[in-house]
């Protein structure tokens, strides 16, 4: 199996055959790539990720979890982790749009304060996000500035428009999370309240057929009780 160190965003780029604007972040779109996606272990070192995935699925395992990475989703990777990719074949400039930005760039920023905040880099986060339509057209907004200014010759002022534009983006993906999380709950929420209905009307009928029965052994007792009286 093939491992891939990525400690730099030149190192990610030269995987895959796209230009460095900017030492410490990008903003790559795959279809323009020269080389094609393999699978193998891609190891991110001091590198933060999102990739919002725009065509066809695909699989990653990521952390202890396998992931069917499909059409509309977000997935997230941190410095320290490792990411498997386990295509059925070899992609070539996929339909994949990818933010990645070293830990020197927000080094001493009000974003470095709150990346601990954006809990969808974890781990712990047993799954990808998957955006509405609206939410994606956010995203691409996002994606279309910061890119803008990754291209943009580096001057005094780009390391704080740059991390502005990342936390920004940061932010939307963190109320897409919530509102996946509010969603799913309110979705089992009545799917736990469908259940204990049937499951009420389930006892209900078991009640109603019990008394049926017993009211049955009743009168076959009093008719039975009646038959032999008149014997007598």
């Amino acid at each position: 199996m093939n491992n891939y160190i990525i400690n730099s965003v030149d190192a990610y780029n030269r995987l895959y055959g796209l230009t460095t604007y900017h030492p410490l972040v990008a903003a790559v779109d795959l279809k323009e790539s020269r080389l094609a996606v393999e699978n193998g272990v891609y190891d991110y070192r001091n590198i933060y990720a999102l990739f919002l995935k725009k065509g066809t699925q695909c699989v990653v395992k990521y952390g202890r979890q396998i992931y069917d990475y499909q059409v509309g989703s977000v997935v997230s990777f941190a410095p320290g982790q490792k990411v498997e990719v386990m295509n059925d074949k070899v992609e070539f400039q996929p339909d994949v749009l990818g933010v990645l930005f070293h830990t020197d760039l927000i080094f001493g920023t009000p974003l470095a304060d709150k990346i601990r905040k954006y809990n969808f880099f974890d781990y712990a986060q047993m799954e990808a996000l998957h955006l509405s339509e609206r939410e994606q057209e956010l995203f691409l907004d996002c994606f279309r500035k910061l890119r803008e200014e990754v291209e943009h010759p580096i001057d005094t002022h780009s390391a704080d428009v740059l991390c502005a534009n990342i936390q920004l983006m940061l932010e939307y993906i963190y109320r897409f999370y919530d509102r996946q999380f509010i969603t799913r709950h309110k979705v089992n929420t009545g799917v736990v309240a469908e259940f204990e209905r049937s499951l009420q009307e389930f006892f209900q009928a078991m009640r109603r057929k019990t008394a049926c029965q017993q009211s049955l052994i009743l009168l076959t007792r009093l008719a039975s009780a009646r038959a032999i009286s008149a014997t007598l």
